[in-house]
């Protein structure tokens, strides 16, 4: 197996009219991984992927999907790479155990198409055309069609939008499924906590450029948080400075206490906290520690005002 990246983005430019949709995007994923693409709504990642699927040509730029140009290689990658749509792509009157049956055939070696419909709880509904699915049984055929050939490289738009609990779980143990048998998954959805559970790597994309990679861990760091409740007002000076070096201490709103810590909290820090409360003749009420997660760090990076 190859060692670059099963796909590489370099300077990726895609303008609509006077719209920059993408301004220069430059990511890549590895081969193996899951990486989840996140972004605010009009941040340019359904482009982006639309342009890595072939489906779509960049003004400038260069794009590599496991090796090859997306649209001049596009009959090349085809058996090699699945791609799950948010909507459209299935016939209407298509039926799901018919469906997957032909779409197996087209395939050297193909999962059973069975076990998919098993596996993601379609077994009450094989007989149903597709127009009368539910939504969340329609999404997750597409998600069956588009993994059936054992792809190398599977793109997936919001595979658990608008799921059920018990579907989401199982469309999850599917997705690490495939990843465990060696292939690379693309993943754009807008839950975070599914991105900080399924990927190894995360790209966060605004306004068509991109804003932060890395693993959840090294996006999320080491910073710590503890928070407390305590009788409003309390003179937190004296505290501040019994912390370590770089640590804050806030209350807001009022009688709730946050300390910061870029390095994390340890019992020390714990011990610092509780003896400064009992200095002050105060008790410290639900006293809990806290870590930064992917959804603090994506709202710091593209900011908290909702997007048109």
């Amino acid at each position: 197996m190859s060692d670059a990246p099963a796909v590489e983005i370099s300077g990726l430019v895609k303008k609509y009219g006077r719209t920059t949709a993408v301004d220069g995007l430059s990511m890549r994923a590895e081969r193996g991984l899951i990486t989840a693409v996140l972004g605010p709504n009009g941040a340019g990642k359904t482009t982006t992927v639309e342009i890595c699927e072939g489906y779509r040509r960049p003004d400038a730029g260069a794009v590599r999907v496991l090796g090859l140009d997306p649209c001049r290689d596009a009959r090349a990658l085809r058996p090699r790479v699945g791609v799950m749509l948010q909507s459209g792509g299935i016939p209407t009157s298509a039926r799901a155990a018919d469906y997957l049956g032909v779409l197996a055939r087209f395939y050297a070696s193909p999962l059973e198409p069975a076990m998919l419909i098993d596996r993601l709880g379609l077994g009450g509904s094989v007989r149903t055309p597709f127009r009368r699915l539910s939504g969340g049984q329609q999404q997750r055929l597409s998600l069956a069609a588009a993994v059936i050939g054992r792809p190398e490289l599977v793109f997936l738009d919001e595979p658990t939008a608008g799921l059920d609990p018990q579907a989401r779980h199982a469309t999850w143990d599917l997705i690490t499924g495939l990843r465990e048998s060696g292939a690379t998954v693309i993943l754009t959805t807008h839950y975070l906590e599914e991105a900080e559970r399924l990927a190894d790597q995360v790209v966060i994309v605004d306004r068509g450029a991109l804003v932060a990679a890395g693993t959840p861990a090294e996006l999320t760091g080491s910073q710590g948080q503890l928070r407390f409740r305590a009788e409003p007002g309390l003179d937190t000076s004296g505290l501040h400075s019994a912390l370590p070096l770089g640590a804050t201490v806030k209350e807001s709103p009022a009688g709730v206490y946050l300390i910061e810590l870029p390095s994390g909290v340890d019992p020390q820090v714990v011990a610092t906290v509780t003896a400064w409360c009992a200095e002050q003749g105060v008790l410290a009420h639900e006293l809990r520690i806290e870590t930064r997660s992917l959804e603090d760090v994506f709202l710091e990076m593209t900011g908290r005002e909702m997007r048109a």
